[in-house]
């Protein structure tokens, strides 16, 4: 995190024009577009806050509260003309399953390389120890901060640092690699302008598949219960369209508090379409410490919404007509056994 304080002053503007406020008698520090590590009550109009106190908030919604509330954010501010230096670099990273193994060296190297990491601050904690104490700067806020952080990474790019906005899995899928190119787009600003660039990680469904066995070698398709940007009644109909179809379903965001109903309808719809014994793979936590795996079958599926099992670190993967279990690993057939003799 940064490190220069000014203890004396009120307020401290960033190159972007943000400002972090403080209390006279605490200490407080800023990054270059606003970014706070102050442990008393600071915001930032470029993003979220890493502030540790409890009442910490950014005044684009990311608070450091326990809940899993989403909060309104802010809309975009700074454009190009407020800013005089040459841009940097903005890159998408994809962190992969979680662990260091499942980092690609493509992905070890940008992070290496960027001046800034900026991310949701679970991400930034599976990142390893050697790679973050080399940044000349790691900015985090927690969770429903996307749009205050991904447009922090910009403003710390457009302000002429080299800059890495990281996520788990892929930067496309359910990620920021998009919401990054409209921010850009929004400020005036261009992807090569930035020199933007996407770095791929492993996809939450293809780690959890590995984990699984093999279920997920025919047509696959996901699907997020989180309403937190689309409406359930769209979630529902994307699951009766896909769920008719002998598709494999990978569900992530499957359930959370606010997200009980979500899951139950979500069972509910599964089971109109498929039949209860078909099989079902939940992998919690895929590649971090407290990974768990379970083949179950779809009538079971709901019961298991109270258990510590399923949340949302948790993709559940739905098998076809066709998907069968052997020697504890699903097995969804390609269609080899139609053509060939084996």
């Amino acid at each position: 995190m940064s490190t220069d304080t000014d203890a004396d002053a009120d307020e401290s503007t960033s190159k972007c024009g943000a400002s972090s406020s403080s209390n006279s008698s605490t200490d407080s520090s800023s990054s270059k577009c606003g970014g706070s590590s102050s442990t008393d009550d600071s915001s930032s109009k470029c993003g979220g806050s890493s502030s540790s106190s409890s009442s910490s908030s950014s005044k684009c919604g990311a608070s450091s509260s326990d809940s899993d509330d989403e909060s309104n954010e802010q809309e975009v501010g700074a454009t190009i003309e407020d800013f005089d230096a040459e841009p940097g670099q903005l890159i998408a990273v994809g962190l992969g399953p979680g662990h260091p193994e499942g980092m690609t060296e493509r992905a070890k190297t940008a992070l290496l390389e960027a001046e800034h990491i900026v991310g949701y601050t679970t991400y930034i904690d599976l990142i390893p120890d050697e790679i973050t104490e080399q940044a000349d700067d790691i900015y985090d806020t927690p969770m429903c901060g996307e749009v205050s952080r991904t447009e922090e990474s910009i403003d710390r790019t457009l302000a002429g640092n080299d800059v890495a906005i990281v996520g788990s899995g892929d930067p496309n899928v359910y990620a920021l690699a998009g919401l990054a190119l409209e921010i850009l787009e929004s400020k005036g600003a261009t992807a090569s302008m930035v020199d933007f660039e996407v770095v791929p990680g492993v996809p939450a469904a293809q780690s959890c598949g590995a984990r699984l066995g093999a279920p997920l070698v025919n047509d696959t398709v996901s699907v997020s219960l989180s309403d937190h940007l689309v409406p359930m009644p769209e979630i529902e109909s994307r699951l009766h369209s896909v769920a008719s179809e002998n598709f494999t379903i990978t569900i992530y965001n499957p359930w959370s508090r606010k997200r009980r109903e979500n899951f139950e309808k979500c069972c509910e719809i599964l089971l109109t379409h498929r039949d209860e014994d078909t099989p079902v793979g939940i992998v919690h936590g895929a590649g971090r410490e407290d990974e768990q795996v379970m083949i179950t079958d779809l009538g079971e599926l709901e019961d298991l919404g109270e258990s510590e099992i399923i949340d949302m670190t948790t993709t559940i993967v739905v098998g076809t007509e066709d998907t069968y279990v052997w020697d504890d690993r699903m097995v969804t057939p390609r269609g080899y056994e139609t053509k060939y003799d084996y």
